[in-house]
């Protein structure tokens, strides 16, 4: 295996902190939203010098070198400026989820044995609390609940009245710098470890591919907590020189990212199918691509569009996370935002395979990234991968380690693909995913749901079929979508229809679709139908639905309403 991305400690994240703090000490570094409008700038000098005192107090605190300091929150600068104490002060991060349910809190600071926990800005906290483990000593961030604040030392009280470092410290390269624990699409979470090596070589690799400007505006709000949007905001930073700027909440995203006027923008298949719909619900579809037909206009029409969506200033839009829709991806790429799909996992720091910008190749996540070796197995299709991005492990699990590699030395990344003419991937579907009909038939879910989940009315989306004869689609309407059916109901069952027949025509007779399914209630990261990055969790679709599957296969309409 060549490693042929230059690569040294310079890279590393505490070292591009000390250079940017000393080369540009004044320039705006992170942009935290405060409420009502109101903002607060913090600059390279200002972050240096708050993780240092934070990172004094707890090394004041007593706790062993390489211990494990939790962080509870949603995105903010003091998130970042956490991560940069723990390290500073010679610990091991390990960020949690800001929508976990107590009992899955309770068990990563169990397992995780952390010594303190960051408690920040949360929106659930009440919820959240019971998992924190009695006596575990906390603090609050600022934007922490007031509940959180009255009961923790606070961050501000603390840097206020702490002194600095005395020296700037340095972590090793192969040091453990987090743990990273999986968001438990199949079961519990799993600690993945990373060391500084793994993910500021990932976030170098990256940077060979894309085209970036220097000191890129960002928009941070998919949790940091996911491997995605730490190595695609945090690490590329620390990079670039990045001005990072925090949404407030989903009611003001809009004006968040309007604000931010992204550069770079790394967005999940779901939220990108939620700004398509927005788009069409102001400008039919037939409306617009009349529009984009017309040589003058088209180019207006598009610069209106991005501008509303606050991607006008995006030079490189990246989505990942689950599969990208290949008709979403023509559509985006015809308002003139082509984006690059990138695909990874937590246990290889999200580095493995991404188109290169610009160049669409629908249906596909490109070629391996420099250094990075993958090969697909001849007798499972399963998607195996090597290079220096690789996990570590799994913390306290040797033997599920053990699992995920190969003898010799494999990432077993768990999805099936295949190579197209010009070698790129394609995913085929997860290993597990794959379901058998009672006709003894396979189908592949992914591929059939990236189709249906291209409807306006549709926002997410499953398929299943195990033991059924043949596959039946449950999907979850879309703001659109409801609207729609409160007032034509009959109607939106037609269209249902005429969609599920359009996409059979183009699958084998056994992958075919019988039925669509709309369920009532919405799929959210809150009951636990969806991650935090909104990837499907199919165990629960099947525990909440399956017993209705037989029933549901019987029935003579194509279009159920739960």
């Amino acid at each position: 295996m060549s490693d042929n991305v230059p690569f040294s400690a310079e890279d590393l994240p505490l070292q591009k902190l000390y250079h940017w703090a000393k080369t540009c000490p004044d320039k705006i570094y992170l942009t935290q939203p405060l409420g009502g409008g109101a903002t607060r700038d913090y600059t390279w000098a200002q972050v240096l010098d708050e993780s240092s005192r934070m990172a004094a107090h707890l090394q004041s605190l007593g706790f062993p070198a390489g211990s494990k300091i939790a962080m509870m929150s949603k995105n903010s600068a003091q998130w970042i400026m956490t991560d940069v104490a723990i390290w500073m002060a010679g610990y091991v991060s390990v960020p949690l989820y800001p929508t976990l349910a107590a009992e899955t809190v309770r068990q990563i600071l169990t397992h995780s044995e952390a010594a303190l926990c960051f408690v920040g800005k949360l929106d659930d906290w009440e919820m959240m609390r019971p998992g924190i483990p009695p006596g575990l000593p906390c603090i609050a961030h600022d934007l922490a609940p007031e509940s959180a604040r009255k009961a923790y030392p606070n961050w501000s009280d603390i840097v206020a009245r702490q002194a600095p470092l005395g020296q700037l410290p340095l972590r090793g390269v192969d040091e453990l710098a987090t743990l990273i624990y999986t968001s438990g699409t199949t079961g519990m979470p799993k600690g993945v470890m990373h060391s500084f090596r793994t993910l500021s070589w990932g976030s170098k690799s990256a940077l060979v591919r894309l085209e970036l400007p220097k000191t890129p505006r960002m928009l941070s709000y998919l949790p940091l907590a996911h491997v995605a949007e730490r190595i695609c905001i945090e690490f590329l930073s620390f990079s670039l020189c990045g001005h990072v700027f925090f949404a407030e909440s989903l009611d003001t995203f809009v004006k968040d990212i309007q604000r931010a006027r992204p550069q770079l923008f790394f967005s999940v298949p779901r939220l990108w199918v939620k700004f398509q719909q927005g788009v069409n619900a102001k400008m039919p579809a037939e409306k617009l691509n009349l529009l984009l037909r017309i040589p003058i206009l088209s180019g207006i029409v598009k610069k209106k569009i991005l501008t509303q969506l606050g991607l006008d200033q995006c030079q490189v839009a990246v989505g990942g996370a689950a599969p990208m829709p290949p008709a979403l991806l023509r559509w985006y790429d015809r308002l003139g935002l082509p984006i690059m799909e990138g695909y990874g996992m937590t246990e290889n720091g999200a580095i493995s395979h991404a188109t290169f910008p610009g160049v669409l190749r629908p249906g596909t996540v490109g070629k391996p990234y420099p250094g990075v070796d993958a090969r697909i197995d001849p007798d499972s299709g399963e998607i195996q991968m090597r290079g220096p991005c690789v996990m570590l492990g799994y913390y306290k699990e040797p033997e599920l380690t053990k699992q995920a590699m190969t003898a010799d030395g494999w990432l077993r990344t768990g999805d099936k693909g295949a190579l197209d003419a010009e070698g790129n991937l394609k995913i085929t579907g997860r290993v597990k995913d794959l379901f058998k009909t009672s006709k003894g038939k396979y189908v592949a879910p992914a591929p059939i749901e990236d189709a249906l989940v291209m409807h306006p009315a549709i926002e997410a989306c499953a398929v299943v079929g195990a033991n059924l004869g043949q596959p039946l689609g449950l999907v979850m309407l879309s703001e659109n979508g409801i609207k729609e059916a409160q007032g034509e109901k009959d109607k939106l069952a037609s269209e249902l229809a005429a969609h599920m027949n359009g996409i059979n025509e183009k699958l084998d007779p056994h992958e075919q679709l019988d039925h669509i399914i709309v369920v009532k209630s919405a799929w959210t990261v809150d009951n636990g139908f969806v991650t935090p990055t909104f990837k499907i969790k199919r165990n629960k679709i099947e525990d909440a639905y399956g017993t209705h599957f037989e029933n549901w296969s019987r029935t003579k309409t194509p279009v159920i309403w739960e």
